[in-house]
């Protein structure tokens, strides 16, 4: 075979896997770029480290050692542990998509992603919270599962709901508004808002979906179309969380508490987050108070001079 003809084998597959995830996986722009991106890196990083130009064929023999000097060189340009195990994760994805595109069956290179320094449990950054629910999606078995596990973990943390709320959604929250009335604790309703891009990732998932979502059936079914267990949703962060070298603490409970711990660092009243987030009393609210004085004292002590 020229080796014109090899070199292009594997960009090829990068350009095709890249309109994969967009139209059979419904990924985000944001994912089909940074995959598309990874898997041509990888590409040219293996045809360095193997002194030659590979083939498809090469990429089904990739070995956990060749992983992890991709990762190294990736750490040595300045990638933290979250991304490259993110950097990892697309690489896998990549890899999978071309071993049952030549009809085989994937047999992917085990290695561990890279383990971020342990530090006191804080609210997760917006980039984590992304970068988790679309991991999580990506992670799917069906395309349509994916887009609902995206879709529940970014109204968790864009709305602040708990995973009870979100799953106790039915069919009469349509059609998707800017606001969704949520019924919480003791039966309690609520109005909280709902952002364009958390709206969009639930259209997309409703179009999806293959079971009737109207009056009072769920809006979040499992596989057979019955009420979504909430341990599955939390399976499915643990799988991502972990793939990403994210801490443990990053449940979907957190994504709550990260909600209301950034909206209370941008000013957000006391008494306004109680509403939102379904307090009984504002004593329960006031907790927030202390992890961003928590979150302060940790910048002042790492910016101050004589801190």
């Amino acid at each position: 075979m020229d080796q014109r003809d090899l070199a292009a084998e594997p960009t090829q597959l990068a350009v095709r896997f890249g309109a994969f995830l967009a139209h059979d996986r419904r990924r985000s722009a944001h994912t089909v770029r940074a995959y598309q991106a990874t898997a041509h890196r990888f590409i040219a990083f293996m045809n360095g480290y193997r002194g030659e130009q590979i083939g498809r064929y090469a990429l089904l023999t990739i070995q956990p050692t060749d992983l992890r000097s991709f990762l190294a060189q990736r750490r040595g340009e300045g990638l933290g542990a979250a991304s490259a195990a993110r950097e990892l994760s697309a690489v896998r994805a990549f890899l999978k998509f071309v071993a049952e595109d030549m009809g085989e069956q994937p047999q992917l290179p085990r290695t561990r992603a890279p383990k971020r320094p342990r530090t006191l449990p804080r609210p997760a950054s917006p980039t984590d919270v992304v970068a988790l629910a679309e991991e999580a999606g990506d992670a799917a078995l069906l395309p349509w599962v994916g887009t609902r596990d995206l879709a529940i973990l970014l109204l968790l943390y864009g709305s602040g709901l708990r995973i009870s709320e979100a799953l106790g959604l039915t069919g009469r929250a349509l059609p998707l508004g800017t606001t969704l009335r949520v019924t919480g604790k003791r039966n309690k309703t609520r109005v909280v808002p709902l952002v364009p891009a958390v709206r969009d990732a639930m259209q997309d998932y409703l179009s999806q979906c293959p079971w009737p979502v109207s009056g009072d059936l769920p809006l979040f079914v499992g596989v057979r179309g019955g009420p979504l267990n909430p341990d599955l949703v939390r399976r499915a962060v643990a799988g991502a969380r972990q793939r990403l070298g994210l801490p443990d603490s990053l449940t979907p409970h957190a994504l709550r508490h990260s909600f209301a711990t950034h909206l209370l660092a941008r000013g957000a009243d006391l008494r306004s987050l109680q509403e939102l987030l379904g307090h009984a009393s504002l004593s329960s609210t006031q907790i927030y108070t202390g992890v961003d004085a928590a979150h302060l004292l940790d910048v002042y002590r790492h910016a101050h001079p004589r801190a």
